[in-house]
């Protein structure tokens, strides 16, 4: 059985949405829940919750990592080897082989920071990434690096499109996935210098690598990777989510204060909006996969309710499942022999 540790103290409303989350998710995907964080605030939720009778267990970790980490503090919370927080004492759980997966809703540059010290990166690789899926015309893209680095350097990007590659393969079931390199440009030699420098190393790397994209190419859904920096991906990730719900709230504004065909029509198609709102919800895909880091570790919004926890946890069940982290390894080590 896929073992999953759920950082039970990571969301804004910790532990209720991420114990809540953890149980709908071991009774509907056969996974063991490893919850991690204060047994006296945890325990009491999984009561509720009537959690006792499935493969559910608790380890207890007094302390947690919250925003106000920062710096020499969060280094040493991060590293030391008697660390006592939910986010170390989790992911020492999937160091030791105890866990294969680790999910939490947790300050972002927290979990990365500890996903280093305690897991390391994978060989070849110098940076990790964050690499959600977006959705676009045609399904979703993969879009890494979405702010774990705002400065990068060419060879990073052609790391971020080696692992983006393996992982819409492995996990999102895509064949040879078409990568891209986010620009402003579609013809080579366009773009930044990190953009010029990274274009060959990318064309050169054994992907079904595509050239240049322009965001009405990533929406479009012609790429099934796009690569780029963190600056540039978190401005991407932040506007996109803020011109969807614009667009949404909008709609419904037009048909509250119309007349009394646009209110009808506006009943007829709820339907439909209903469905592009599921699509846009970050809840419906759970998590992003940190990438790079010798482990499997997945970060959501502190916002996440249930639902979004259930879903991370499925989908990092997908990823222990399909290997995807040893076929990373193997593209990565292949990539040095060039």
């Amino acid at each position: 059985m896929t073992r999953i540790v759920v950082d039970a103290m990571g969301s804004d409303n910790y532990p209720t949405p991420d114990v809540e989350g953890a149980v709908m998710a071991a009774r509907d995907y056969g996974v063991e829940v490893i919850l991690v964080g204060d047994e006296s605030k945890i325990k009491p939720v999984l009561d509720s919750v009537n959690g006792a009778n499935l493969p559910i267990r608790i380890v207890h970790a007094p302390e947690m990592l919250t925003m106000h980490d920062k710096g020499e503090d969060l280094v040493m919370k991060a590293r030391h080897k008697d660390a006592q927080n939910s986010m170390a004492k989790g992911l020492d759980l999937v160091k030791n082989g105890e866990a294969d997966a680790f999910v939490t809703a947790g300050n972002t540059g927290a979990a990365m920071v500890t996903s280093l010290f305690r897991l390391g990166r994978i060989r070849g690789v110098d940076r990790p990434a964050l690499a959600p899926p977006f959705p676009t015309a045609k399904g979703f893209v993969i879009i890494l690096d979405i702010g774990a680095n705002p400065d990068c350097k060419p060879e990073n990007l052609q790391q971020f499109g080696i692992m983006g590659s393996v992982y819409a393969e492995r996990v999102r079931g895509v064949k040879n996935p078409r990568v891209g390199l986010i620009s402003n440009g579609e013809e080579a030699g366009k773009g930044s210098e990190l953009v010029k420098g990274a274009f060959p190393l990318l064309e050169t790397a054994g992907l079904n690598f595509v050239g240049n994209v322009e965001g009405k190419e990533v929406f479009g859904g012609n790429v099934d990777v796009a690569v780029t920096d963190g600056f540039t991906g978190n401005v991407l990730l932040k506007s996109t989510e803020a011109v969807a719900k614009l667009i949404v709230e909008k709609i419904r504004e037009s048909i509250k204060g119309g007349n009394l065909p646009t209110k009808i029509g506006g009943a007829l198609v709820r339907p439909a909006l209903g469905a592009i709102k599921k699509m846009l919800d970050p809840s419906e895909e759970g998590a992003a996969p940190l990438l790079g880091v010798n482990g499997l570790v997945f970060i959501g919004h502190g916002r996440s309710d249930a639902l979004a926890i259930k879903n991370a946890v499925r989908v990092a069940k997908e990823a222990a499942e399909s290997k995807v982290l040893d076929a990373m390894k193997s593209a990565i080590e292949e990539s040095l022999k060039k």
